[in-house]
């Protein structure tokens, strides 16, 4: 098995362009070079024990270069996520036991009077005097031309932390090995060459810039261009400037670029493709329509024991089948079961979503897992049973193409019907203006849920309920429990670091907001369907009164 500092070395002699960043640019050679200057200073500032180095940058040239530097000198990189802040941003860096971290000074503050255990003196600016350091008593030239001895396959490169979009951050152990694989089957089987150029916005702390872009570009002999942070109204004039080919993205990057002015020549571009996770089917075909330029769809959990890509013939909805060869199913998490499969009628809705919906399951994925580094407790609960189990919701249909059904807090139970809330998203999203729609459980005052919608508008102001629940009339594929009772309206739905959508934020909140919340007030039962109105003091008066008299209030503070 090869090692990403295999992969870097094989570029040690390769004058093609390998890096741009802004105004600048560096050969393969210089990067390698580069990766070694950093790779001495990892191996002198060492210290006993695990060598886990802290990463608190934007997408940088220093961060391309510390990673080519860690991989040649064993060292393992921990990418510290910026969103993160005050003592989440601290646990996160002690819990993952960081001997050094390497900043700038755009960035440094985020770590004022926070306890990471981290000495002052081991905190280096990458933008400041005498970076990267060497040992004192030795001279510049000092080792310059030595060869590394190159680290083993199974040598712990990344501790990537999950989305913690369900709870705390969880750091995956991935080896070098495992990386360089991955990195290597996403290169090969793209056809990336020389000639691409490939395009990094998404933040290289997350595995889907690393898995898809960053190191597939090092395998590749591409050209990487990266920049400081993703911009949509940035995204067109980088690809022209750059003549870019492929670019990687997640969550709702493509949903926010389509929101962008259209003009007459986006099509006139370099675009071959681009790949990522978490693109609506609306964004998805709107994009290629727009820009000339495909979009493929994949999942992949960021432990890598499973995987998804579409194939021929893969529904719309889907995310496709996984790779030949592995047993990957919906299980029924109370039973153990497999789940039958999905059954839909003449209008394409989900007829038996109660029994269909379950966890994607791999049962052959432990061996792909590498665990989560220092948490023996959430090890046993994702390979219980000697399975892995994703934490993600999903039915399949009779022809084996996987669906996405949202997270395990996804499930909402309305008037005794149980639903998940990925296949009403994906119809909400299709109302005009709508850049991110988001549905949640909002606790019923007597007994199991509401549905509640939060909508990220283009423009907010222009919402009109009438035209929305008008909308949702004509929506052939909407359950008969799925229309929202509440509606916020936003212009900003809130993300983890990543990109993937944050719904803590918003179950906390319910209607605690700022934002326009329009509801359907209830009506008796068989009556006409009240049309919505915006939620008032009043009103909420009376919720909080109803909670209280069926003993439900807590469930508002959950």
């Amino acid at each position: 098995m090869t090692t990403v500092a295999e992969l870097l070395v094989a570029r040690a002699e390769d004058d093609h362009t390998g890096l741009r960043f802004e105004d600048e640019s560096w050969t393969w050679r210089q990067v390698v070079a580069e990766s070694e200057v950093r790779a001495r200073m990892l191996s002198a500032l060492r210290r006993q024990g695990p060598f886990h180095v802290g990463v608190l940058l934007e997408n940088v040239p220093e961060y391309l270069f510390l990673l080519g530097g860690a991989a040649l000198a064993g060292a393992t990189v921990v990418g510290i996520n910026p969103t993160r802040r005050g003592p989440e941003l601290a646990r996160d860096i002690g819990h993952t036991a960081c001997q050094l971290i390497v900043t700038d000074s755009s960035q440094l503050p985020l770590l004022d009077g926070l306890d990471t255990g981290v000495r002052p003196d081991r905190v280096l600016l990458a933008d400041g005097p005498g970076y990267p350091p060497r040992p004192a008593d030795a001279p510049a030239s000092a080792g310059a031309d030595a060869p590394f001895e190159l680290p083993g396959p199974d040598t712990l490169y990344l501790l990537l932390f999950t989305s913690g979009s369900t709870g705390a951050p969880k750091a995956v152990r991935v080896s070098q090995g495992r990386m360089a694989s991955q990195a290597s089957v996403m290169a090969g089987g793209s056809g990336f060459g020389p000639g691409d150029v490939m395009y990094c916005a998404m933040p290289m702390f997350h595995g889907n810039a690393l898995n898809t872009c960053v190191v597939p570009a090092i395998a590749a002999g591409a050209v990487l261009v990266l920049r400081r942070r993703f911009s949509a109204s940035g995204f067109l004039p980088d690809v022209r400037r750059y003549g870019v080919t492929y670019f990687n993205y997640v969550g709702r990057a493509l949903g926010y670029v389509l929101a962008t002015p259209p003009a007459p020549d986006d099509a006139e571009n370099t675009l071959r493709f681009g790949f990522g996770t978490d693109g609506s089917p609306q964004d998805i075909s709107s994009f290629k329509r727009r820009f000339a330029c495909p979009i493929v769809e994949g999942y992949g959990s960021s432990e890598g024991a499973i995987s998804m890509s579409r194939v021929p013939g893969t529904p719309r909805q889907a995310m496709g089948k996984p790779p030949p060869g592995t047993d990957v199913v919906i299980v029924d998490p109370s039973t153990g079961e497999e789940c039958p499969p999905a059954r839909f009628d003449a209008r394409g809705m989900l007829g038996n979503a109660s029994d269909a919906i379950g966890e994607i399951v791999s049962r052959d994925g432990v061996a792909r897992f590498e665990g989560y580094y220092a948490n023996a407790e959430a090890d046993a609960e994702r390979t219980r049973e000697g399975w892995f189990w994703s934490g993600d919701l999903g039915y399949r249909d009779e022809d084996g193409f996987f669906y996405f059904a949202g997270r395990k807090a996804d499930w909402l139970r309305v008037d005794g019907e149980n639903f998940a809330a990925a296949p009403v998203e994906r119809i909400l999203a299709r109302f005009p203006g709508v850049i991110t729609a988001v549905v949640l459980p909002l606790p019923d005052p007597r007994t199991g849920d509401q549905v509640m919608a939060a909508l990220e508008m283009a423009d907010p102001a222009a919402f009109d309920p009438a035209a929305f629940a008008e909308f949702l009339e004509h929506q052939a594929d909407l359950g008969t429990k799925w229309a929202p009772r509440f509606v916020r309206v936003t212009d900003h739905i809130p993300l983890t670091g990543s990109g993937k959508v944050d719904k803590r934020p918003l179950r906390r909140q319910h209607w605690k907001t700022t934002d326009p919340l329009w509801w359907r007030p209830p009506t008796p039962r068989g009556g006409a369907v009240a049309a919505y109105r915006l939620l008032t003091p009043d009103d909420v008066a009376v919720l909080e009164d109803e909670f209280d008299a069926h003993g439900r209030r807590a469930l508002l503070e959950m």
